[in-house]
């Protein structure tokens, strides 16, 4: 299994779409807190679908809490277009957590800097766009794990 994290996200639809990405890949969710929105909203419930009750979900105060709560073996990966690394060179394993940051600002610099030998980008060769939309990233390397742990 592969645990999703959410760290303080802030569009109700990114985390419903990425609910529904998790219980089709046999996933865990994390949300960490705060969130920009409510977990009642509608929005999260219809982006979610009928989906949404049966999804894996923890919610956390903090990271800090969710990774001393991990596995001690667990590796956490953060994702991020600051990240020098590209997901492609990564090695996944079962039991690995993907770390996304807030949709308008991502990752805080300091964890990335922390993290930088397990922080990961998506390479973007295309001209105009700063990122992709979260619940893209997070099917791109959530399906790249599972492609290489098949």
């Amino acid at each position: 299994m592969f645990h999703i994290v959410l760290y303080h996200p802030e569009i109700p639809h990114n985390t419903g779409a990425a609910g529904r990405l998790a219980l089709s890949t046999g996933s865990r969710l994390h949300l960490i807190k705060p969130l920009g929105f409510s977990l009642d909203e509608k929005h999260v419930k219809r982006t979610g679908l009928d989906y949404w009750p049966h999804v894996d979900l923890k919610l956390w105060d903090s990271l800090e809490e969710l990774i001393a709560q991990a596995d001690p073996h667990a590796r956490f990966w953060y994702l991020s277009t600051k990240a020098t690394h590209c997901y492609w060179d990564a090695e996944f394993h079962n039991g690995d957590y993907f770390v996304f940051g807030p949709e308008t600002k991502g990752l805080p610099e300091s964890l990335l800097a922390e993290s930088s030998a397990t922080a990961l980008r998506i390479p973007m060769p295309g001209k105009g766009s700063r990122s992709l939309n979260l619940s893209t990233s997070v099917a791109i390397v959530l399906y790249e794990g599972m492609r290489q742990c098949r």
